[in-house]
């Protein structure tokens, strides 16, 4: 059996991520592994309710899919990336879009990493955490 590592933030606390996607397998995947390895998780099935849990508080570090209805990922991240107050929170694409020009269009928008479905979770946690280190606020 492993060691539960805590991740501690700046502030001496948990760093908190929202997870967004709109297939609830993934979300609960990932939810169980971050809450494991120690962080704060807030979760939002599509774009709209994304952008709200932002609203009521940022998050450490954004997870989102591109394709999803409605409100998709290209336009959560522009309009994160537009806004003063959250442009800075860095955002993690997690899509099954694996084409060079979907990855291009990503880094235009300002995302900190482009990672493809099928992913492994664990290779995600690490590039979060590596996002995290380099980009915390003061």
């Amino acid at each position: 059996m492993g060691i539960l590592r805590r991740e501690v933030h700046s502030e001496g606390r948990s760093p908190r991520v929202l997870l967004v996607d709109d297939d609830p397998v993934i979300v609960r995947l990932l939810q169980v592994n971050f809450r494991l390895e120690g962080y704060e998780v807030d979760t939002a099935a599509g774009g709209e309710a994304a952008l709200q849990r932002i609203r009521e508080g940022l998050p450490d570090v954004v997870v989102l899919d591109v394709m999803m209805p409605g409100v998709d990922g290209w336009e959560v991240c522009a309009r994160i990336k537009e806004d003063p107050e959250a442009k800075d929170v860095p955002v993690i694409f997690l899509s099954a879009r694996a084409q060079d020009e979907d990855l291009q269009r990503g880094y235009a928008l300002g995302v900190d990493e482009y990672v493809t479905k099928p992913f492994d979770p664990v290779h995600l946690l690490e590039i979060v955490r590596r996002t995290l280190a380099r980009t915390q606020r003061p």
